[in-house]
C-alpha cells in the first residue's frame, strides 16, 4: 500500500489523478493502456483485455487507463467499466501531451504499485487482447517481449500497400540505423519487466510516436536484456480515428540517427547510477 500512495502523490504533483475502481492494490502484472478520444472502443477492449489476463495472470492483474483529457469522455467511459470489471485504474492527465509521455506516466504509477512486468497496448482493438497469454508466457523467459507483425505467424489486415510499404520501411530503417536484429521495432504491444523499466534511464526518454517504441527497445539491447518477438496480426480500427500524422514519420527519420549516441550514454549513466546506489547499501 505505501508504494500505491507515492504513486498517488508523484502523480498529484503533476497534476494528475488516479481513479480505482476498486480498492488500490499492488499487482504483479499491469497493462498500460494511453488514450485520447478512444470512447468507441475502450469499453470493448477493457472487457476483452481483463477476460485474457484472467487467463494469463489470475488473481494478479491490473489495467491502468492513461487519458489525456480525452473530450469524447474516454476517461469516464473507462471509470465506469472499471467500476464494473473491478480490475481497471484511470490515470486522468491534463492534457494531450503525446504517446511517450502517456506511457512513461504509466510506467511510473506501475512501478510506484509494485508491479513486475508491464504490457504496453493499444486502446484501439488493433492489439488483440487474445494474443496476451502468449505474449505474458513468453515474458517468463524473455526480458522484453515484442509483439511481432514481421516474424513467421504474424500479419496485418485491412492495410492497402502504401501503408504496410511505410511501416515495413520504418521497421527495416531502424534496424539498419542502430543495428538491431529485431523485425517489428515501431509496433507498440509489448512486455516489459520491472528490470528493464529500471535500467534504462527512462527519464532521460524525449522521443514520441513510434520511435518511443524503437528507443525503450533500443535501450533494452543496450543493457543487454533478451529481447524476443511473439507473433501478433495487427487489425486496423473499426472505430475512431488514426493518431498516425506527418509529423510522427518525420520525428522517426531524424529522430533514429540520433539514437546511436543518446541512448548508450543513458544505459551507462543508469548503469554508473546502479552501481553508486550499490556502493553506498
Amino acid at each position: 500500500m505505501r508504494a500505491t500512495r507515492r504513486g498517488r502523490a508523484d502523480a498529484a504533483r503533476r497534476g494528475e489523478t488516479v481513479h480505482y475502481a476498486a480498492d488500490p492494490m499492488p499487482a504483479a502484472t499491469w497493462v498500460i493502456v494511453p488514450t485520447y478520444n478512444e470512447a468507441a472502443s475502450i469499453e470493448r477492449l477493457l472487457r476483452r483485455a481483463a477476460a485474457a489476463l484472467a487467463e494469463a495472470a489470475p488473481d494478479d492483474h491490473r489495467i491502468l487507463v492513461v487519458d489525456d483529457g480525452s473530450p469524447d469522455g474516454t476517461g469516464a467511459l473507462a471509470e465506469r467499466v472499471g467500476a464494473e470489471l473491478g480490475v481497471v485504474e484511470v490515470l486522468h492527465r491534463p492534457g494531450k501531451a503525446g504517446l511517450g509521455r502517456a506511457y512513461l506516466a504509466g510506467f511510473r504509477h506501475a512501478l510506484a504499485a509494485g508491479a513486475q512486468r508491464v504490457v504496453e497496448m493499444d486502446a484501439d482493438l488493433s492489439h488483440d487482447p487474445r494474443h496476451l497469454p502468449a505474449l505474458l508466457a513468453a515474458s517468463e523467459r524473455a526480458d522484453v517481449v515484442l509483439g511481432s507483425r514481421y516474424v513467421p505467424g504474424g500479419g496485418v489486415t485491412d492495410w492497402g500497400r502504401l501503408r504496410r510499404l511505410i511501416s515495413y520501411g520504418g521497421c527495416l530503417y531502424a534496424r539498419v540505423i542502430l543495428g538491431l536484429p529485431q523485425r517489428d521495432l515501431t509496433g507498440g504491444y509489448k512486455v516489459l519487466h520491472r528490470r528493464v523499466l529500471e535500467a534504462i534511464e527512462l527519464d532521460s526518454v524525449r522521443s514520441q510516436g513510434y520511435v518511443f517504441q524503437i528507443e525503450i527497445t533500443y535501450r533494452a539491447v543496450l543493457a543487454g536484456f533478451r529481447v524476443e518477438e511473439v507473433p501478433i496480426v495487427f487489425r486496423e480500427r473499426d472505430a475512431g480515428a488514426s493518431k498516425m500524422s506527418a509529423r510522427i514519420a518525420l520525428e522517426a527519420m531524424w529522430r533514429v540517427p540520433r539514437l546511436r549516441r543518446s541512448a548508450p550514454a543513458a544505459v551507462a549513466r543508469a548503469r554508473s547510477d546502479a552501481a553508486a546506489d550499490t556502493a553506498a547499501a
